[in-house]
């Protein structure tokens, strides 16, 4: 999954965003609204891991993304 389409189909993809990280909030994926950079930042202050870590992890959201 490209993360233009996943950017394009935010409204529907953040559901599946907020299962993969539960600690986002609502204010969270408000502010994130699609970007990918945003999200890396957000997962990388909530959980507390190196930016690497929050990249890979998006990296691997997206390419497992069902959007």
């Amino acid at each position: 999954m490209n993360w233009d389409t996943i950017e394009g189909q935010w409204t529907q993809t953040k559901g599946q965003v907020k299962e993969q990280w539960g600690k986002l909030t609502d204010d969270d994926l408000a502010t994130i609204n699609g970007k990918r950079d945003q999200l890396v930042g957000k997962v990388q202050e909530r959980y507390g891991v190196a930016r690497e870590k929050a990249e890979q992890q998006v990296s691997d959201f997206e390419k497992s993304c069902n959007c």
